[in-house]
């Protein structure tokens, strides 16, 4: 973590007051809500939509808070706290994070996809863990504000930093990669995400390839082989590259994908030094998940493990952040995958549902950011229900289409609901011990509400709002 006085250093001529003392022992965190400041942090005040953090310097001092950057010079402050005063904290601690990322030591990796990022970088820092001190960015760090916070949190004694790169638009891609100055970058895929504000899956590809493009001549470019918009990718850099997939004409591949539901999968591994293939076992639940595996197997091929070593670290991933398997009052599993959702995400959580026992429910929301791609996106989630689950309920004005797709392909256990809160209260009526629920939208439609109604007991604690969100809360970036 970095200190008073390296802050100062890093800020150079940013700084307005280069005056003042500084002190040489490290905060304690670097926090950008003043509600999560504890003793001995620096508080970011950052200017949001909905509110600017200028207004809670005097909360973030009476918590603890030793440092502020800030625009502002507050009145009467403790002789103890210091602060650096700037005229735009934003551009203050974007370049404070590059200048001291390219003081330390460690490798960096970038991680950017249309989806998957987050899984493949707890994958990633699990197999770097089991050999090296490893920095992981926390969950949502992934954007022009989380990247850089997370950055400042780099120590010498870190061997390798793993980082999400969840670009808003081009303009902040290019940034993220200046900052961030990664060794060795992932591309997880190329799909039909975020559209509103790309445009288009040409736009998304040519955002998504800036990462690649970045690394200098000694990186590496770890990239999905299986996608061919993220393949072409290889010659958008002057980098090493790795392809992983489950095609034969790849680097690192995955054949004899075996499911064991929740308890993970196996499979067999090929790598560049062990053509032959290696037996693997790891709990990442989902035969899509192999391709999670892949890309940490190729991490760990870059950081010089053997094949062993490989194999030892992938059984000890952990099984995913997203999807959470619950238990329901009736005693139905609840998939609770409420967290977001893309076409992408969508067949691959359907894929995990077939694998169950029992019957097998899936209650979809819509996608949101899809843009021009909207209406046929939700119509072949809908087309690929079919066979995998035995009952479908849709739930928002974009799920007709799922609905209508599913329809098509000669799904007929299905229903549409515009309220959710009608489609809990069927849910709740009917399941019994043998379901499982998969449950899955875009995090705007707060499918969430549905999972808390079907792990409650009945009584009046029914459907609850999810609360609502801060302005000075965390990172939320895609």
């Amino acid at each position: 973590m970095i200190s008073p006085a390296t802050l100062a250093q890093m800020l150079d001529t940013l700084l307005l007051n280069p005056e003042q003392p500084v002190e040489p022992t490290p905060f304690t965190a670097i926090v950008i809500d003043s509600r999560k400041v504890t003793p001995g942090a620096l508080f970011v005040a950052l200017r949001g939509e909905q509110t600017d953090g200028h207004r809670f310097l005097a909360d973030a001092v009476e918590r603890g808070a030793i440092g502020l950057l800030s625009r502002v010079l507050p009145p009467d402050l403790p002789s103890q706290v210091r602060v650096f005063l700037v005229e735009d904290t934003l551009v203050a601690l974007q370049q404070a994070a590059k200048r001291w990322r390219a003081a330390q030591p460690a490798r960096l990796i970038g991680i950017t996809g249309s989806v998957g990022k987050t899984t493949t970088r707890e994958a990633v820092a699990d197999v770097l863990r089991s050999q090296f001190e490893t920095l992981e960015s926390p969950r949502n760090f992934n954007s022009d504000i989380g990247l850089p916070l997370a950055l400042l949190a780099l120590a010498p004694s870190h061997a390798w930093a793993v980082m999400e790169m969840g670009p808003y638009d081009q303009r902040e891609m290019e940034l993220l990669v200046d900052v961030g100055a990664p060794d060795v970058a992932i591309v997880t895929n190329v799909g039909p995400t975020h559209l509103e504000r790309f445009g288009s899956i040409e736009a998304t590809e040519a955002i998504k390839g800036l990462l690649p493009a970045s690394l200098s001549p000694d990186g590496v470019a770890i990239l999905n082989g299986d996608d061919e918009r993220v393949r072409r990718m290889r010659t958008r850099t002057s980098a090493r590259t790795l392809l992983f997939g489950l095609g034969e004409d790849v680097d690192l591949r995955a054949t004899e994908i075996v499911t064991h539901g929740l308890d993970g999968i196996g499979f067999t591994l090929h790598l560049p030094d062990a053509p032959a293939g290696i037996p693997i076992r790891t709990p990442l639940a989902g035969a899509h998940h192999a391709m999670t595996a892949l890309a940490a197997a190729a991490v760990a091929h870059v950081a010089g493990y053997a094949p062993s070593e490989i194999a030892e670290a992938l059984t000890t991933l952990r099984s995913g952040s997203r999807l959470k398997p619950r238990r329901g009052y009736s005693g139905a599993l609840i998939l609770d995958d409420t967290y977001n959702a893309a076409p992408l995400s969508m067949r691959a959580a359907l894929d995990l549902l077939s694998e169950m026992p029992g019957r097998r429910i899936a209650v979809l929301g819509d996608m949101l950011e899809l843009g021009s791609e909207e209406e046929a996106a939700h119509r072949e989630v809908g087309a690929y229900t079919m066979g995998r689950c035995d009952r479908l309920l849709a739930i928002g004005p974009r799920s007709r289409g799922i609905t209508d797709g599913a329809w098509d392909a000669g799904h007929r256990e299905l229903q549409w609901f515009a309220d959710k809160t009608e489609a809990a209260e069927i849910l709740r009526n009917e399941l019994g011990a043998d379901d499982v629920v998969l449950i899955k939208a875009s995090h705007g439609l707060a499918l969430e509400t549905i999972v808390e109604a079907l792990i409650t007991p009945p009584g009046p604690a029914a459907l609850r709002p999810p609360p609502r969100p801060d302005a000075r809360a965390e990172e939320s970036a895609p």
